[in-house]
């Protein structure tokens, strides 16, 4: 932890991120009762514009603010997840299902974190929660074929097995217990994306008329989930996997220059992509199984990028979209804030707070 910063503290500046987004970017969608979304930007929206997976963060977001509430012993109160599960389902036209698998492999994790809590802090389920995984999981389990050797597909194109899709999927799988079907997918992983001299995995492999074509770019968020799949299915060999991943992490996407704070990637989609492997590298964090070095390094990650992203923020609670730029430099007067940063930024510091807190 850092020397500085207590939980507490860490607690108040995660208040200060969720109000910030909550007052900003939330709604009632059509002006409906019982109903929550999230604006995409400040910016007027364009009708057509629908993130369903910057939505589905949204809800993961809601739930940490509830865990942190009842790990401070405070009323628990998941109405507005809740509302934010019916809207997205009255926004994606009624239904769950989405053209995405790895859109809504997010909402099944987040859906699964909002259950957990609710029966654990209220004794009762999280309602909806139970119907969704249903729909969401069948959708996963579509996803998977023999193509390439196993592993999902990306999208209903059927062309592009990836690791955004495969993490979350290898994660969401490891938690509903089919522990099987999860580290058949994280083998697949690893015999196919796997970047064995940076340590890291790579997006992914398109299927061409000519044949499979790997897509080599290093993306942060897609280290994330695949670590905390790691650290829920703990053998000798995920074990050993996750402190590669960590070492290559920590070698390839940090920045001695802030603090060992994990690079930022923009705005837009990839505005959500480093609070992802924050809320995933807290978690091999508090993973006692895991080598002490290991833990410390995960740690120095998340203080610094949470300490970093902090420093950042500006009086009425926007964050920058890069790091060692305010707020007021990467957001002048006028200029919109996108949703997807300030979740992000949300994110970490909740994060951050659930490590002080351990």
């Amino acid at each position: 932890m850092s020397a500085e910063t207590t939980a507490d503290a860490w607690a108040q500046r995660a208040t200060v991120a969720e109000t910030a987004v909550n007052t900003r970017f939330g709604r009632r969608p059509f002006g409906l009762p019982g109903t929550w979304l999230a604006k995409i930007s400040t910016a007027p929206a364009k009708k057509t514009e629908w993130h369903y997976w910057w939505q589905a963060h949204y809800l993961d977001c809601l739930v940490d603010a509830a865990w942190r509430r009842n790990q401070h012993r405070e009323p628990v109160d998941l109405g507005l997840a809740r509302a934010l599960l019916r809207g997205i389902r009255l926004r994606n036209f009624l239904i769950l299902v989405n053209s995405f698998y790895d859109d809504m492999a997010w909402l099944a994790l987040a859906v699964g974190r909002g259950q957990t809590l609710s029966e654990q802090a209220l004794g009762r389920a999280f309602p909806g929660a139970r119907s969704a995984r249903r729909v969401l999981g069948r959708q996963l389990r579509k996803a998977f074929t023999d193509d390439l050797g196993g592993g999902l597909f990306w999208s209903k194109k059927r062309d592009f097995k990836n690791t955004p899709v495969n993490g979350p999927a290898a994660l969401y799988f490891a938690r509903d217990g089919e522990a099987e079907q999860a580290q058949h997918i994280l083998d697949w992983l690893d015999g196919n994306l796997w970047d064995a001299e940076k340590q890291l995995y790579i997006d992914g492999i398109h299927l061409r008329p000519t044949g499979p074509e790997r897509e080599e770019t290093v993306w942060t968020y897609n280290q994330g989930p695949v670590l905390g799949a790691f650290c829920a299915l703990p053998s000798a060999l995920n074990l050993a996997r996750a402190v590669q991943l960590i070492d290559g992490v920590e070698r390839e996407l940090s920045r001695g220059e802030h603090g060992g704070a994990v690079l930022l990637h923009g705005e837009g989609d990839s505005g959500l992509f480093t609070g992802i492997l924050i809320r995933y590298l807290g978690v091999a964090a508090r993973n006692a199984q895991l080598p002490d070095e290991t833990r410390e390094a995960a740690r120095r990650m998340v203080f610094g990028t949470a300490e970093a992203v902090w420093a950042t923020r500006s009086a009425d609670g926007v964050f920058s979209k890069e790091l060692g730029l305010s707020a007021e430099q990467a957001y002048p007067p006028g200029a919109a804030v996108g949703l997807s940063t300030q979740l992000q930024a949300w994110m970490i510091l909740e994060t951050a707070h659930q490590l002080a807190s351990a």
